[in-house]
């Protein structure tokens, strides 16, 4: 390729990564005013709020020292519910879940991978007030496979909760809890509700050095999916101040018509969906891990708000949730009613990534190891492209040996770019040689390469999947740490930068010095970029450059292309 078509390569590389960036901008939210007034009151109930819930004012951050009374000490009760895949713990602290255990997932010291924790918000919990929550007593009991919870107000209002596992046989899936809740006016006056909020509880980043852009709180409004991360409550000075905003506390937004809101990390989510009503607003907050002192993190907390209601003397509200807590499989939450499945953020290559998904878990049934799945998919893809590829290497060979006259035309017009280009271009269309073929295997390749980034960056099917040395596909394969600087040592990525600049090595020279230098440079920016990423990402990117060396390999037996003009291989032609 010359000079002109590597920059129309670059330029399409860049663009599509601007046009992921643009589309993350559209879809985030604005961030919210800060408050100009203090919060008002917060009742000493659960569920009645001093002002509808998604109001897009945020609370004052002080609201959590405007609180007229406390709640009274009482010992804490846990009940569980549990199946093959999930163990719930229920507290009647706020009458929610206070951990979700997952059962079939391992997470840091053998230990069980846990959403939430005892010390956030129960899943589930109403509240008025998610900046200062109060999370009174409720009765709990078991009956069979339910877990019911009541609480009466000062109103004679009483709150009655019942969580159980889904009971139908055609929409079951073990994540799945339902969470029916009944609030019945037992009081001779009206009781009016202006909204109040369901939380989801709190979701943290599962390794030390997770990106924050993992760690998130999600909603879904008419099948598409908009959120934050963690990073948003830090503020940010934006690129060259535009996009600058300031440090949040919290964040609260009016989402009318969600279908349903969630925490997520990078592998596992816990996602509410409201099922009598959609979800008005959301919130979170950020916390900080205290998990790994040494290595500062946060997670996520969030909560859903729901419209308000009232209720004459006798009569009883009644709202339906499913709640799903556990790992993103996309085929699971595929099979859910509400876009669930949009949790999994794919981004402009939506399409791309649950096909190579798909494929990928397929031949993994067949296979039965994720590495060999990874391997395969590779190969196949690298055999589909294979006819596109041998004729981009003609082409490649065929722009080597014009590079001499090519060479002579720079020299020759090389006061007056604008003729030099064009006699390239007239030398081309003499040759009969398209500039950018040797281009297109590479432009057909970049989604597939972004769709896998993103693909295998949320395949939680490769979290602790191993290959030779490689304990985690999921994470980068590091053996060991350099002395002194304590960098990381892995070694895929270093093969694949490897078998890279061997490819480079092969490739039919130029006289352009400018693109020699491009190329030269190419295997360290890759290496730069993709060193710390899955080691997935790194084996699918050197078998697929260990597959172009043997078909440059297969190439070179073959007799090297001739050089011919067009108007004399017409006349060859026609006799």
């Amino acid at each position: 390729m010359d000079r002109t078509a590597w920059i129309a390569v670059i330029l399409c590389v860049v663009g599509l990564v601007l046009w992921e960036v643009y589309l993350a901008k559209q879809i985030r939210p604005k961030p919210l005013a800060a408050p100009g007034t203090t919060a008002a009151p917060v009742s000493s109930t659960p569920v009645i709020a001093p002002s509808a819930p998604p109001s897009s004012a945020s609370p004052a951050p002080e609201a959590a020292a405007v609180a007229a009374e406390t709640i009274p000490a009482f010992q804490e009760a846990v009940e569980t519910l549990r199946n093959s895949d999930v163990e719930l713990r229920l507290t009647n602290r706020g009458g929610g879940i206070a951990e979700a255990i997952l059962l079939n997932h391992k997470a840091e010291q053998n230990a069980h991978v846990t959403l939430n924790s005892s010390d956030r918000l129960p899943i589930g919990a109403i509240i008025d007030n998610p900046a200062a929550p109060l999370l009174p007593e409720y009765k709990i009991a078991r009956e069979g496979d339910v877990i019911r919870f009541e609480r009466t107000l000062a109103e004679r209002v009483t709150i009655r909760k019942k969580f159980f596992f889904q009971r139908s046989a055609e929409a079951k899936d073990n994540f799945v809890a339902e969470l029916d809740v009944d609030l019945e006016n037992g009081g001779a006056a009206p009781y009016a509700n202006p909204g109040y909020f369901v939380a989801l509880g709190g979701a943290a980043s599962i390794h030390p050095k997770d990106y924050p852009s993992y760690t998130r709180l999600v909603w879904c409004i008419d099948g598409k999916a908009k959120g934050i991360d963690v990073g948003w409550f830090g503020g940010g000075s934006g690129f060259f101040g535009v996009g600058q905003r300031t440090a949040q506390p919290f964040y609260q937004q009016n989402v009318a018509g969600a279908e349903w809101v969630a925490v997520s990390n990078q592998f596992f989510t816990t996602l509410i969906a409201p099922l009598t009503a959609k979800a008005n607003g959301v919130w979170a907050r950020r916390f900080e891990i205290a998990r790994w002192p040494d290595q500062k993190s946060f997670g996520i907390e969030g909560a859903l708000g729901m419209p308000g209601f009232q209720l004459q003397p006798g009569q009883t509200y009644s709202a339906r949730f499913e709640i799903y807590t556990g790992p993103k499989l996309y085929h699971r939450l595929a099979q859910l009613e509400h876009n669930e499945a949009e949790i999994m953020d794919f981004g402009m290559f939506k399409i791309v990534c649950q096909f190579l998904l798909n494929f990928m878990n397929s031949l993994h049934g067949l296979l039965g190891n994720y590495a060999a799945a990874i391997l395969a998919l590779t190969t196949i893809i690298k055999l589909v492209l294979w006819p596109i590829q041998n004729k981009a290497n003609r082409s490649m060979r065929q722009m080597s040996a014009l590079s001499p006259k090519m060479q002579e035309l720079r020299e020759k017009y090389k006061d007056d770019p604008t003729r030099m280009n064009q006699e390239v271009m007239k030398l081309y269309k003499e040759y009969g040689i398209n500039p950018v073929g040797g281009c297109l295997p590479m432009v057909i390749q970049i989604p597939i390469f972004f769709g896998l980034f993103k693909m295998l960056g949320q395949a939680v099917e490769l979290r602790n999947a191993k290959f030779l040395w490689v304990r985690d596909l999921s994470q980068p394969d590091t053996v060991a740490h350099l002395p002194v600087l304590g960098w990381p040592i892995n070694i895929i990525p270093l093969c694949m930068a490897a078998t890279q600049i061997w490819l480079m090595q092969m490739t039919p020279k130029t006289g352009d010095a400018t693109q020699r230098r491009v190329m030269m440079f190419t295997p360290l920016i890759f290496l730069f970029i993709c060193y710390n990423f899955a080691a997935a990402l790194a084996l699918y990117y050197t078998t697929q450059n260990l597959f172009s060396i043997l078909q440059f390999y297969q190439n070179k037996r073959q007799p090297a292309p001739t050089l011919e003009k067009r108007s004399v291989a017409a006349k060859r032609k026609n006799r």
